[in-house]
């Protein structure tokens, strides 16, 4: 039963680990394949559609900071496996008849458009798929951050965090099979539990600006359509539990 509801324009957020499929690095094409597909299904529904991809299955500034590597150079390189992966999905889109652009943070004008709210918002508007990359464009920042952040600014009536589980639990339910599995949850809550959700700064973000956040599985076959046909589909992070 539709509950929830459906969003005009959304914010969809995945990381980089996500397109990796099986394999330890890069990006597996049938994964790819799959998620461009279920963006093109919801973009054929009339859905604003906007995309962040983390870099993760490339590059991982602040991850090799700790072994001596100097953690903004790091995250350059981070933020340009982000443009990386965001070309990919733009290509695969494509290839299916979706019109998409992928904006960068900052600028590579022989790639890809420099990112402005208002280039996004007239892209959405015009019905193409956009693929914020490039995270802030600022070091000390995920990716997650950049996706609350894009998704306030475009003005997103929904963000939604894609994961390779349904929702927000307790504990890790791949290794706690009594972990507790949340439907909904105050972004205080989150903060003060430190639940696996997204990082402090992109809840905050969210928090202060009235974005609701839905926390859902990538993987689950028509999950995506489900939740856009306004399912409770995963976890929803707002004002309030109930």
């Amino acid at each position: 039963m539709s509950d929830s509801p459906s969003p005009r324009r959304l914010l969809l957020k995945l990381s980089g680990e996500a397109l990796m499929g099986a394999g330890d690095f890069g990006i597996d094409p049938d994964v790819l394949s799959r998620v461009a597909a279920d963006v093109a299904e919801i973009a054929g529904m009339g859905v604003q559609v906007g995309v962040v991809i983390g870099g993760g299955n490339i590059f991982r500034g602040a991850g090799l900071a700790g072994g001596g590597f100097d953690r903004v150079r790091g995250d350059h390189i981070g933020m340009l496996a982000t443009v990386m992966n965001s070309l990919a999905l733009q290509d695969h889109l494509g290839r299916i008849g979706v019109d998409a652009r992928t904006l960068s943070a900052f600028r590579i004008d022989q790639v890809c458009e420099y990112y402005s709210r208002d280039r996004a918002v007239r892209h959405l508007e015009a019905g193409r798929v956009v693929i914020l990359s490039g995270g802030t464009g600022n070091p000390y920042f995920t990716t997650d951050s950049a996706a609350s952040l894009r998704a306030i600014e475009i003005g997103a009536d929904l963000m939604i965090k894609a994961t390779k589980v349904n929702g927000v639990y307790s504990a890790d339910p791949m290794k706690d099979p009594d972990a507790e599995f949340y439907p909904a949850l105050s972004y205080d809550r989150v903060l003060a539990e430190g639940l696996a959700v997204m990082d402090a700064t992109a809840v905050v973000l969210c928090r202060e600006n009235g974005m609701p956040l839905r926390v859902m599985n990538i993987n689950e076959p028509g999950a995506l359509r489900r939740l856009v046909e306004g399912e409770p589909v995963g976890t929803l992070v707002s004002g309030d539990d109930s």
